[in-house]
């Protein structure tokens, strides 16, 4: 296993990132502690997890299994999503955070994170309130370092200068979506924040799966595939299950074929070969995922297995005039 450094910190983290968002939903408990234990075997120190997944399940489960391995781990979770039925239960409003910091501190069952992510924007809080109350929970231990979800390019940059204005922590990573068919952030995020030393760990890697080549566009998703899960079944399907999709899908792992590849570890690669990427959140459900997952790694991708990914992103996602220059 390589590990990366998180943008401009000094903090290591593996290029291979334990997703647990169905951990106590999709994958109960004895299976996905076995599955955090063999990740730690092979190397893996970073594990992924937020307030709302599995309504709290996952947390508690993975600070079952880090209890005995904490400190040598960096261990994240997230707050903005709705946790409860009142009006203050959700977003990035200083009361949401400092209640939101306590409760994944008891699931977790320990007394600081690593990197605290805020899941996404919140558009009726000034980005000055949640900046302030992350630092406090910073300045108090709570928390080492700082990060966004599924914020737009101008909303880091914005929180980039508010940082700057007012001389509080600043985001020192961010998780977006990234995968070979969905390239979307290389047109201003990534260069943004290979300018400005932000980290970078994206998610949906394998687009919830289809990269895996196994779905069929004709035929219901497969019973246990996250497009099948009650709870986020129909996000992911709304997200990747089109038409286009499936045709790129198919090109790709014609691709990976010609050059000896699975279609899956062929994805991680190509996405490890990029220098602006520090890791890759894997939702791995079984042994042989993580293992595939892992095997991805020591994979080099040549400039024409690359050049061959830019055609079916080009045929996909045409760009026939752009903006910035």
């Amino acid at each position: 296993m390589q590990y990366r450094k998180l943008g401009r910190t000094g903090l290591k983290v593996s290029e291979i990132c334990l997703g647990t968002m169905t951990y106590g939903d999709q994958v109960g408990e004895t299976e996905a502690i076995n599955i955090m234990k063999k990740a730690l075997d092979a190397g893996i120190n970073f594990f992924d997890t937020a307030d709302v997944y599995a309504e709290g399940r996952s947390e508690e489960i993975v600070g079952k299994a880090l209890k005995e391995v904490r400190d040598s781990v960096v261990l994240a979770t997230k707050v903005a999503n709705r946790t409860g039925p009142s009006p203050n239960d959700v977003g990035l409003s200083r009361k949401h955070i400092l209640k939101g910091i306590e409760d994944s501190l008891r699931r977790l069952e320990t007394d600081y994170l690593d990197l605290y992510y805020v899941h996404l924007p919140d558009y009726n809080t000034p980005i000055e309130e949640t900046l302030r109350a992350l630092e406090d929970l910073v300045h108090q231990g709570k928390v080492r370092y700082i990060a966004c979800s599924n914020f737009r390019a101008w909303q880091l940059c914005k929180a980039l200068w508010v940082s700057d204005l007012h001389d509080l922590v600043r985001f020192d990573c961010i998780q977006p979506p990234y995968n070979l068919i969905t390239r979307d952030i290389e047109y201003e995020l990534l260069p943004l924040c290979a300018s400005e030393g932000i980290g970078v760990c994206v998610y949906n890697p394998l687009a919830g799966g289809l990269l895996t080549g196994k779905h069929d566009l004709d035929r219901p998703p497969a019973v246990g595939t996250r497009f099948s899960l009650e709870s986020i079944g129909r996000m992911y399907y709304e997200r990747y299950w089109t038409d286009d999709n499936f045709k790129a899908v198919a090109r790709l792992k014609d691709i990976a074929q010609e050059h000896g590849r699975s279609l899956p570890q062929f994805a991680l690669a190509w996405i490890l070969s990029s220098k602006t990427i520090t890791s890759a959140i894997c939702g791995s459900t079984s042994l042989r995922q993580l293992e595939q997952n892992v095997g991805a790694t020591e994979i080099e991708l040549s400039e024409e297995e690359l050049s061959a990914c830019d055609s079916v992103w080009e045929q996909l996602r045409p760009l026939r005039f752009f903006y910035g220059r």
